[in-house]
């Protein structure tokens, strides 16, 4: 299986966008907020733009054997803050084969440093499949921990694990 992640150009926002139904029609299970609009449409994701706009963000697109497969949206963090995930969906059909662990531990390796990893409290899932992912890459070596709304964060640094 090959595995490809792609910084996304301008021109394919429209990808990413496209993706992103697919991945709010999923997250609408736990976000009652998010509703389909009377045009069979979602909205989209509201600050999409900013990761082509902001130095700051960067968008990426997955494919798996040349199959598009999903997208992560990164926020770079600085001296004062960590990395993070913005977004991160791989499509259903690529679940459970390690193409999820394969593009988080590229994309931390693409971002040296602090990252903070978090989730909805409600999607058991996504707590699962992050929790082992970010243990795996760290050999354990992180801290996890919720905020006042019950949302897990897992934190650990790339420089620490080097040493």
């Amino acid at each position: 299986m090959q595995i490809k992640i792609t910084r996304a150009a301008l021109e394919e926002k429209h990808i990413i966008h496209n993706l992103s139904q697919l991945y709010l029609y999923e997250f609408s299970q736990y976000m009652p907020a998010i509703k389909l609009e009377s045009n069979g449409v979602y909205n989209g994701l509201p600050d999409l733009d900013d990761y082509w706009e902001s130095p700051h963000r960067e968008p990426f697109i997955i494919h798996v054997n040349d199959e598009l497969a999903g997208f992560v949206l990164v926020i770079k963090g600085s001296d004062d803050a960590p990395n993070e995930i913005g977004e991160f969906f791989i499509m259903n059909k690529f679940g459970g084969k390690g193409v999820g662990k394969f593009v988080a531990h590229t994309i931390f390796n693409m971002f040296p440093g602090n990252w903070l990893i978090h989730q909805m409290w409600n999607n058991y899932r996504a707590q699962a499949f992050w929790r082992s992912v970010v243990n795996a890459y760290t050999n354990g070596r992180y801290q996890e921990y919720y905020d006042e709304k019950r949302r897990p964060f897992q934190k650990f640094s790339t420089i620490e694990l080097s040493k």
